[in-house]
């Protein structure tokens, strides 16, 4: 074995009551690795303590983690437990300069958000350079946890398979011909990403480097939250009733209350259409072509959730907003694609997904979402294992069965959201979509991306998925073509994942390999993952 002892961290969310929300989970999971841990013969030291006055044990920001850090020795292999959103940041400062091996774990589950939180992490410390090994499971006592954990221990890394994913090589003729001469018009043109403030969350990974970046045709306008805020203050409240009865009138229901603490207000939403409004002004104002608000830190404290506003400049079919001065429709007809929490590598993704999908005759909207947690279905023609992808709001209502008229709003959680704001919450239509995922590793971009049908489940069973993770986000029920649970972890880079439909399956596969000539034209390095 590589050492007798191993010392054990829990990075956590920079939100106190997250923190506080996950501590139970967390301690539960924490039991269980040492014991798996102990049962290998190995003694498992907590590097922080469990602080009674904030009533959690999480490493809760960057000042407070480079405390921790100097006193744990560089030689000892490190076990990062996640049962919690982390901000990667709060670590890897720590972790650049470990010299023992690193393994991220986190507990398969859907309520407790460890699994996006690892995922995270991974994608930066994969960004970062970072040698690290990684592994979950639901009780620590499966065989594939218990060999992956063994195999930690005596050798210092795990081998997981990845398979499913090989380098793209020569493509059908028609698709790649379609692919590289959009990517040259597209670079030749080239398009501004609109990013208000970066670095949200914590996400490392979601930051794409300026040289990186400007080889592919897009640079970036730097934004700020507070002149978001400041524009908002700008627009009417005739303005924003305007695009709030335009969301009644398309069947769009709101969940309302009366207590603002907890419940979803008329107020809450006419503040969030300002927003609306404030955003596709400032867009227009920068020439931007796709935006990313990040709002969990900063707008936060001063306005309800963008997650709404993220839904409708993602969809073609939306309030209409005009020029403040000239009157003129601004973006008529099309989506202003958002990308959620300021990922940049999701925003490159989205454009690129957008203009090529609109070239090539396909419906063009598209999201990412959250690779949030799954399990094996079976029945109702399913027999399968069928992803949770949920996000906080931002998918549009193109789909989501019966639009804008299968969709509700309803307030964000108060855990994360203390002005709340109202979600766009619907169910994803039964479908073939193409996903994807742009990342950053060994100082180049890379693009991986795979075939997956979206399934319809039965009503108690969505309830159910809504109920064990977030109930008040939109859900996609997703199985992904040739590629199993652990593929996907032990591939994927990132919590989010970026997903467009295509009319039929066979369109979904040109659609997949004309946007991975594109790419590759774009100087990305592209893996086809799973069946194509």
């Amino acid at each position: 074995m590589i050492a007798k002892q191993v010392i054990l961290i829990a990075n956590g969310d920079l939100r106190s009551s997250a923190n506080r929300n996950c501590q139970e989970a967390q301690e539960e999971m924490e039991k269980q690795i040492i014991a798996a841990l102990e049962a290998e013969g190995v003694s498992v030291k907590r590097g922080h303590p469990v602080d009674p006055e904030k009533g959690h044990g999480f490493i809760d920001s960057q000042k407070y983690g480079m405390e921790v850090f100097r006193s744990i020795p560089k030689d000892v292999p490190l076990v990062v437990a996640e049962a919690v959103w982390q901000y990667s940041h709060h670590i890897l400062h720590g972790l650049y300069q470990h010299q023992a091996p690193i393994l991220t774990v986190a507990n398969w589950s859907g309520t407790w958000p460890g699994l996006v939180g690892m995922l995270n992490l991974n994608g930066s410390l994969t960004k970062a350079g970072i040698e690290y090994s990684t592994l979950w499971s639901e009780d620590f006592t499966d065989a594939f946890f218990r060999e992956g954990l063994r195999s930690w221990l005596e050798a210092g890394r795990i081998a997981h398979d990845t398979a499913h994913a090989r380098p793209c090589g020569a493509l059908p003729s028609g698709a790649e011909e379609t692919g590289v001469a959009f990517a040259r018009e597209f670079r030749e043109r080239k398009a501004i990403l609109g990013v208000f403030d970066e670095g949200c969350m914590g996400m490392y990974n979601a930051i794409i480097p300026d040289e990186l970046l400007h080889p592919t045709g897009v640079f970036k306008e730097r934004l700020s939250q507070s002149t978001l805020y400041a524009k908002m203050l700008t627009v009417g409240d005739d303005e924003a009733r305007a695009v709030f009865e335009w969301l009644r009138e398309r069947g769009l229901r709101f969940d309302f209350g009366s207590d603002e603490e907890t419940d979803l207000t008329e107020a809450q939403v006419l503040q969030q259409c300002k927003m609306y409004v404030a955003a596709v002004r400032l867009a227009d104002e920068f020439g931007c072509d796709t935006i990313g608000i990040q709002y969990q830190q900063g707008l936060k404290d001063l306005a309800p959730a963008s997650d709404l506003v993220e839904g409708l400049l993602n969809n073609r079919e939306r309030p209409p907003v005009y020029h403040e001065e000239t009157g003129i429709e601004l973006y008529p007809g099309e989506a202003l694609p958002h990308f959620n929490e300021v990922d940049e590598c999701a925003g490159l993704d989205a454009l690129v997904t957008y203009k090529l999908w609109s070239r090539l005759g396909y419906p063009p909207e598209t999201t990412l979402h959250d690779l949030r947690w799954g399990r094996h279905y079976s029945g109702g023609g399913v027999d399968d294992y069928v992803w949770v992808f949920l996000i906080s709001g931002a998918a549009p209502a193109a789909h989501f069965i019966e639009g804008y008229r299968g969709a509700v709003s309803e307030r964000q959680p108060p855990m994360y959201f203390r002005l709340g704001g109202g979600t766009l919450k619907g169910i994803s239509k039964p479908g073939h979509v193409v996903w994807s995922r742009v990342y950053v590793q060994a100082g180049r971009l890379k693009y991986d991306t795979g075939l997956a049908e979206v399934v319809e489940l039965p009503r108690e069973e969505t309830e159910e998925r809504w109920r064990l993770t977030t109930p008040q986000w939109p859900i996609m029920h997703a199985v992904l073509k040739g590629i199993t649970r652990d593929q996907m972890m032990a591939r994927h880079k990132s919590n989010h994942i970026q997903v467009v439909y295509a009319p039929d399956e066979t369109s979904a596969r040109n659609g997949l390999h004309a946007k991975a000539a594109a790419m590759k034209e774009l100087g990305l390095d592209v893996s086809l993952c799973g069946d194509i």
